[in-house]
């Protein structure tokens, strides 16, 4: 169970390595950017030194863990969903709290987490392999899937609960151990799945969390040779240097960088479907979604059009409070963040860009509130239209037709979702087909995608192998086939 049942100021959280909460001198206090007084509690860092321990911990437990039984591991990982399915508003409550996410987007999060575990139970039991003749008479070819062995995890802090779910609850599933590294904004909730997978069952030393900066313990999970796997998601800078650094050691590495994810809007196009997807890919959850609707791409017959749609929905979103009633958006994540979107919203207008919204928005609180911000008049190759900024901001790139709507859609050096809206059967084909990005969606949202599906991206935006679904098996189990000799 939790060391402390409350949050606050004076409540204090551990690391957890080997099954033993394990304190530092050093401390990051977590902030509700909704109301940066309001503390959660302090939280140990680790440094290189407990990050080593971390690992040998987990390197310890990884036979016995390896060879744990299929229904075994299956039962911890159900159970580890109905808890949080049981906890869902809680756990909700917590996420908006510490991360700023609207309250029911928040609690949507946490239950796509539960189902993550639920899903990667099953998977325990459904790890299959394959049995074929061999060319040589009288061998058997077997073709079978194991564990790799220790699995670091690092996440990002703009889904505190779910990014880690899709990460962890495979590694578990397919027999490996963990070390967990989460974003310094966003202990709590990593605090409180750990004291869940533990109360599910988990051997001691099967998973172990080590929080801090990233510059400490994600650098000494990323160069350590008693890894086995690494799993990012983060920026492009770590990303790559993440995968510097495995290279080095020759450990299996997986990274999710980000996008700047194309929104096409055609002639034909529902118009007002299409907005209602651009405000929800675009500003939900703050815009702070690595598949968020950054770039809508218009067609110039509806342009005027769809600009005007969008502005009146975007006056009708309420700032606020993430936890507060009748609220659609939360606050950005912290202070850093916020002056960052601000810079990006003054660079697009010094680059000649028109902006409605894109305000401070005063609170009683000292919250980081920012109205969300549509930037038209730009040029493919603005700085809005390149950099992922990651916050409450979209721009509107006119385009003469499908053609051009296609060019610009993939001039970026990032390809994680695409959509489009059209009632063409053609274009929405060709579009399914030629969008360079590992997801693409017609007549949706870019952002959202299921448990049960892979997610991932091309170019600058993914590297490696797949996430969630039948695909993490490709990156949590090394392939081994073995002959017998029947003669």
């Amino acid at each position: 169970m939790a060391q402390s049942t409350q949050y606050g100021s004076d409540a204090v959280f551990d690391n957890l390595i080997g099954g033993t909460r394990v304190g530092s001198e050093d401390r990051c206090l977590n902030r509700n950017p909704s109301n940066p007084a309001d503390v959660l509690g302090r939280y140990a860092r680790a440094d290189a030194a407990t990050v080593t321990e971390a690992i040998r911990a987990a390197g310890d437990a990884a036979p016995a863990w390896a060879d744990y039984g299929a229904q075994q591991r299956f039962a911890i990982l159900d159970r580890a969903g109905s808890l949080i399915a049981e906890r869902a508003d809680e756990l909700g409550d917590l996420l908006a709290r510490e991360e700023g996410k609207q309250l029911a987007e928040a609690k949507g999060e946490v239950l796509r987490a539960a189902q993550i575990f639920k899903f990667f139970a099953g998977e325990t039991i459904r790890n299959t392999g394959e049995i074929v003749d061999s060319v040589r008479p009288g061998l058997i070819a077997e073709m079978t899937h194991e564990p790799i062995g220790v699995v670091g995890i690092i996440t990002p802090w703009n889904f505190p609960i779910a990014i880690p779910a899709w990460k962890i609850a495979p590694a578990l599933a397919f027999g490996n151990t963990v070390v967990f590294k989460p974003a310094e904004l966003v202990p709590a909730s990593a605090y409180a799945l750990t004291d869940i997978l533990t109360e599910a069952g988990l051997p001691e030393g099967v998973f172990n969390l080590v929080m801090g900066p990233g510059s400490v313990v994600g650098d000494a999970l990323a160069t350590s040779a008693k890894v086995d796997a690494l799993t990012f998601t983060g920026s492009v800078h770590v990303g790559r240097s993440v995968i510097a650094s495995a290279a080095a050691n020759q450990i299996r590495v997986q990274c999710e960088m980000g996008g700047k994810n194309p929104l096409v809007v055609l002639g034909d196009a529902d118009l007002e479907a299409a907005a209602d997807a651009a405000i929800n890919g675009a500003f939900f959850s703050t815009g702070q979604r690595c598949t968020a609707s950054s770039r809508l791409i218009v067609t110039a017959d509806v342009h005027d059009e769809f600009v005007a749609l969008l502005k009146d929905k975007m006056a009708g979103l309420s700032v606020g409070d993430a936890r507060a009633d009748g609220v659609d958006i939360g606050p950005v994540v912290s202070q850093t963040q916020l002056d960052q979107d601000l810079a990006y919203i003054d660079k697009a207008r010094a680059e000649g860009g028109e902006i409605t919204g894109g305000t401070l928005v005063e609170s009683t609180t000292g919250g980081y509130f920012l109205a969300p911000a549509l930037v038209t008049g730009t040029k493919p190759g603005d700085t809005i239209n390149v950099d992922e900024v990651f916050g409450p901001v979209a721009s509107v790139i006119e385009v003469a037709d499908y053609d051009e709507a296609l060019a610009v859609a993939n001039d970026t050096e990032f390809g994680l979702s695409a959509g489009i809206f059209t009632t063409s059967l053609k274009y929405s084909a060709h579009f399914k087909r030629y969008a360079e990005s590992g997801m693409v969606m017609v007549n949706a949202p870019t952002a959202g995608v299921d448990y049960h599906v892979s997610f991932g991206g091309r170019k600058g935006s993914s590297y490696g192998p797949r996430e969630q679904a039948r695909a993490a098996r490709e990156f949590y189990t090394v392939h081994k086939t073995t002959y017998t000799n029947a003669g």
